[in-house]
């Protein structure tokens, strides 16, 4: 289901899990990671960074250029330093082409199902070694040999790869030492810890940690201290993320009332948000906006409280505010238009209907926003487009039976050859060929 200011979306059929949006996180992905992308040789608009909805310190690449951070990677991190050298790392393995021969390798050493457990960059090796103790169980010796022995020399050119950004990126290692020291402290919990790295997945930590150690230290950049506005974005998007979904008590015990600092306000404004103490929440929010004022992203936090405690007239101005100053941020646009929607208010619609159509421009790939701008054309009597904006929403959720039938019926009502009928036309094609995979699918079991 789609949340607001923390959207989640369908995830794609690699990541197999939930992607967890939401602008400010996504700002600073973008801005910490554009120039490592750079230095990779790769195109910054085709690289995205994504957080999934997962508690696991991990991250991985799969198929694409799409970097996966799990939610309790961001949460692990103390610095952005740290999660640099974390998106250094799975950049190597995006240039390396490294998730298709990591495909090609687990079919070769037959042993497919340990794939989603290795394709963690950094901080698979807990994981990956329950992987081999499984598959040695199971009496596969052998191709797990052959596996374990291809991606741990996937992982070795990844950490150099990774070393090779952050330096012409300027980027201090110590950030991705320190990383690998915590999940070196995981190994020893975990009691995984061995002599060498063989039946591994990933080179063990201790000697991917000298390795490193010996290339960073030799780098102009090795003393070189984060920007302090790139660091005080990421104490920010860490507490809010913290906030959102981590237990409220714990929250609060992480970040007690004495704590007045904006990270502490920021997380517990979400936690008192969720245990619906509405006006604690939003003297956490004023309070932000008294530190930080015209902040977009703190007025999308006070209008997104309003809102869904009912009081979609007051949460209306914020919002607006904070449109007006993040105009490039579509999913607060869409916040809006869904408030303008609820005051139930007809004269509302026009701009719901204008701010919505803008955020599905700049972002198409929201499904709360497709929904939402499918409550106004059905508003309209315009059932046509309503059944388009329908379509969209179920393509995105991964429901092809409903995005077929929408778009179908979405095609009666729109004239054949404009862009609307044809962009119907192409998500009933393509849902319609899932529609029939899943059919043949479900027969064969």
């Amino acid at each position: 289901m789609l949340v607001l200011t923390l959207v989640f979306a369908a995830a794609q059929p690699a990541a197999a899990q939930s992607i967890l949006r939401d602008s400010e996180t996504e700002q600073l992905f973008d801005d910490i990671s554009k120039p490592l992308i750079q230095a990779a040789g790769l195109d910054p608009r085709s690289v995205k960074v994504v957080m999934i909805n997962d508690p696991e310190i991990n991250a991985f690449v799969a198929t694409g250029q799409v970097v996966y951070i799990h939610s309790g990677l961001l949460m692990a991190a103390d610095n952005a330093n740290q999660l640099q050298g974390v998106i250094a790392h799975e950049l190597g393995h995006v240039a390396g082409g490294h998730s298709i021969r990591i495909y090609e390798g687990a079919h070769k050493a037959g042993v497919i199902q340990i794939l989603s457990l290795v394709l963690g960059g950094l901080a698979a090796a807990a994981g990956a070694g329950e992987a081999a103790l499984g598959a040695v169980a199971l009496g596969q010796q052998v191709a797990q040999g052959s596996f374990l022995s291809f991606t741990r020399a996937q992982e070795t050119s990844a950490d150099l790869a990774g070393a090779s950004y952050l330096a012409k990126a300027g980027v201090s290692g110590r950030g991705s030492l320190e990383f690998f020291k915590k999940l070196q402290n995981q190994e020893y919990r975990l009691a995984v810890y061995a002599t060498d790295s063989y039946d591994r997945t990933h080179p063990l930590s201790s000697e991917r940690i000298q390795t490193l150690k010996t290339i960073y230290q030799k780098d102009p950049a090795w003393g070189r201290a984060v920007d302090p506005k790139i660091e005080e974005r990421f104490q920010r998007v860490r507490a809010k993320l913290v906030g959102y979904i981590s237990d409220p008590e714990q929250v609060l015990q992480r970040y007690p009332a004495s704590d007045t600092s904006i990270p502490a306000r920021y997380a517990r404004a979400y936690a008192y948000h969720r245990q619906a103490y509405r006006d604690r929440a939003l003297t956490e929010s004023d309070a932000l906006l008294q530190m930080r004022p015209g902040d977009p992203y703190f007025l999308e936090l006070k209008g997104q409280v309003l809102l869904e405690s009912g009081r979609p007239q007051e949460a209306i101005a914020p919002l607006r505010q904070a449109v007006a100053a993040a105009p490039d941020k579509p999913m607060i646009a869409a916040m809006l238009g869904h408030a303008l929607i609820s005051t139930e208010q007809s004269g509302n619609y026009p701009e719901a209907e204008r701010v919505l159509k803008a955020a599905v421009n700049r972002d198409n790939d929201n499904p709360f926003a497709w929904y939402q701008l499918g409550v106004i054309y059905d508003r309209k009597g315009d059932i046509a487009r309503a059944a388009l904006a329908t379509a969209e929403r179920w393509n995105l959720e991964g429901d092809p039976k409903l995005a077929l039938t929408s778009a179908e019926t979405a095609m009666k009502g729109i004239p054949a050859g404009t862009p609307d009928y044809l962009r119907a036309q192409d998500i009933a094609m393509v849902s319609r060929a899932e529609v029939e995979k899943n059919r043949k699918g479900g027969r064969s079991k």
